[in-house]
């Protein structure tokens, strides 16, 4: 009996331990997305000031500046449009099953930056 309360009183504890680190003070680090400690600005993206920036970063080493690694370029607006339409884009940058995981070889990219990309193709993929 006294071996059991002891299970049940760990067991407890244990759950008292894990309820409290889910409070809402944690809510800010649920929002910062990015890793910076920033919250991840992805309202309004806009091509030349958010993704572009992004996919320079992170995809021209491979897709642009004359390599056209697996058949695919992104160093103008009409190749990644292109990339966006056909559904390649976002399979690729969130590592969708079926698609080879981008950046090749390296981390995913963060969820702030998939997400700025997410916003600007919702909202058209516009050249802006």
């Amino acid at each position: 009996m006294k071996k059991r309360n002891v299970l049940v009183a760990a067991f407890l504890g244990a759950l008292c331990w894990s309820l409290s680190n889910c409070s809402k003070t944690n809510e800010v680090d649920l929002n910062n997305s990015n890793g910076g400690g920033t919250p991840c600005d992805t309202v309004n993206m806009k091509y030349s000031a958010n993704v572009l920036p992004i996919i320079q970063a992170n995809c021209y080493s491979c897709h642009a500046n004359g390599q056209v690694n697996g058949g695919v370029t992104l160093g103008s607006y009409a190749n990644v449009k292109a990339q966006v339409d056909n559904g390649n884009l976002v399979a690729v940058i969130t590592h969708a099953a079926g698609y080879p995981a981008m950046p090749y070889n390296l981390p995913k990219l963060s969820d702030c930056d998939i997400n700025k990309i997410k916003d600007w193709i919702a909202r058209g993929a516009q050249n802006n």
